[in-house]
Formats: C-alpha cells, sequence, structure tokens
C-alpha cells in the first residue's frame, strides 16, 4: 500500500469529537482505528519502520494510551517495554518527574531499575500536543541514564507546537498530523 493511501485510510478512522473533554476542544477519536485490525496493524508499522535496525532495546510508554501502541511496537521491533506510570501505581523505587499541564500539574514515574546506561529507548504516545508528557517522559528515560534514541507518534497536533519542547531529543516521527484547520 502506497503511504498516502495508507495515511488516508487511517485518517478515514480518526474521528472529530467537538467540545470533548472541555468546551473549545476538537478532540481526535482513534478508537475506531484500534477496532479495525488492518488499520491497527498498519498504524503500528508506521510508528515502528523508521525504527527498525535502529538498535532499538527498549520501548517506553506513557500511561495510558501510550501502553496501546508501545507494546506492540515493542514486539514490531523486538525490543521490551517499559510503562511510565502515574504517581503511585508502580511497587518499587521510582524516579519520578512533575511538570506543568495547561491547569495545573501532573507527575510521571519510572522503576529505577527499568533501564540501564547505554540502552537506546523509543518514546511511543498516540499524541503529540504541547509535548508536555513526551517531555516528562524523556526525562525520566534519561534519569535511568538510557537514551532516547527516537520518539514516535501517530497523531501530531502542530498548531499546539509540542515539538518546540523536544528540541533537544531525537527525531519526533508523527505519522498523522493536524494543523489548526483540520
Amino acid at each position: 500500500m502506497q503511504t498516502t493511501n495508507a495515511i488516508n485510510k487511517l485518517s478515514s478512522l480518526i474521528h472529530d469529537v467537538p467540545d470533548f473533554p472541555k468546551p473549545g476542544v476538537m478532540y481526535k477519536d482513534f478508537t475506531p482505528l484500534l477496532a479495525d485490525p488492518g488499520s491497527l496493524a498498519l498504524a503500528v508499522e508506521l510508528m515502528a519502520n523508521p525504527y527498525r535496525g535502529q538498535g532499538i532495546d527498549l520501548v517506553a510508554g506513557a500511561e495510558s494510551r501510550g501502553f496501546i501502541f508501545g507494546i506492540a511496537i515493542a514486539q514490531a521491533l523486538s525490543a521490551g517495554f517499559v510503562p511510565v506510570r502515574k504517581p503511585g501505581k508502580l511497587p518499587r523505587a521510582v524516579h519520578g518527574v512533575e511538570y506543568d499541564l495547561e491547569y495545573g500539574s501532573d507527575r510521571l514515574e519510572i522503576h529505577q531499575d527499568a533501564m540501564h546506561k547505554g540502552q537506546r529507548v523509543l518514546m511511543v504516545d498516540d499524541l503529540l500536543a504541547t509535548g508536555g508528557t513526551m517531555r516528562a517522559s524523556c526525562q525520566l528515560i534519561e534519569k535511568t541514564g538510557a537514551e532516547i534514541a527516537g520518539i514516535t507518534v501517530l497523531i501530531e497536533l502542530d498548531f499546539l507546537n509540542g515539538r518546540d519542547l523536544l528540541g533537544g531529543y531525537s527525531e519526533v516521527h508523527s505519522v498523522l498530523r493536524y494543523g489548526s484547520e483540520d
């Protein structure tokens, strides 16, 4: 399947939901894509392909939607998977990072022994919006001594400039990109 056809197929399964989770937000609902086996497999392949043969040791995904694609991408790359969790979800010693949200703050955590110096880690999430969650996730990976080998997301909202927060990290790969008019 040509790349343009693949992108169009996936895009057709992303539904816009106005005013969710709050007024003025246009939510990109990708659950119809997840329900279609061929499209789910295609999305995973398009997210993983740029990193094939790149020596990825581990894939890390942020709770909770980063788990959906992260585990599948880890399997596709013959890599392990490490969850980046919300506070209080991990039973052993953790590294934590606090980060700002539009209204308030949040925290992400990872087991201190989840990865090691020299390991190459691919960060995965469903969506790149303002970049706060991804940046915090990358900071956690750095605390372990591991290296961010890349960042891959299914959807990027270009108009929110999330890439700007990720300038110090490796290349950001997004399958579907939306501007403010989309």
